[in-house]
């Protein structure tokens, strides 16, 4: 019990965490407004705006940095574990997506032609939102930084 209850109180956690979830949240609504259409995968799924990924280790360096000090070794790795996450979203994952929309596109119009006899189910259809835009980052760490901030017992305004 004193685990869950130390897991719980670990504010470095918990504002990693809750970056995610207000930027999934956030995710989900802005689907919404924009398709006028609510998907659950919205609220878990990569891509798309604002980047998770982001807010995430943002809010994970940020409350690193407030907890620890940004001279300590934990800030140092959580920063770099931040770079390298946003590096991957905007780079290898975006380029990723971009192949999977060319891929699918070639597979609709090998249909179209009566090239494939075989129809593809959604599920063999390649994954086409899986990175982001460096705009999408930015609102992500920008969401990462205020959650961390805004729960910090270290910042002033508590």
């Amino acid at each position: 019990m004193e685990l869950f209850q130390k897991l719980f109180s670990n504010y470095i956690l918990i504002a990693a965490l809750s970056g995610w979830l207000v930027a999934q949240i956030i995710k989900a609504i802005l689907h919404l407004v924009v398709t006028g259409e609510f998907q659950i995968e919205r609220l878990f799924g990569d891509g798309g705006m604002p980047s998770c990924h982001s807010a995430t280790v943002c809010a994970l360096a940020t409350a690193t940095g407030l907890g620890c000090g940004v001279d300590s070794s934990h800030f140092a790795l959580a920063f770099v574990f931040a770079t390298i996450v946003i590096n991957d979203a905007m780079g290898v994952r975006r380029e990723t997506g971009r192949q999977a929309k060319v891929i699918n596109e070639m597979m609709d119009l090998f249909k179209e032609m009566g090239k494939s006899g075989k129809n593809m189910s959604a599920q063999e259809t390649l994954k086409e939102l899986v990175g982001h835009t460096p705009l999408q980052v930015l609102v992500g760490a920008t969401i990462g930084i205020i959650v961390a901030l805004a729960e910090s017992p270290f910042f002033p305004i508590h």
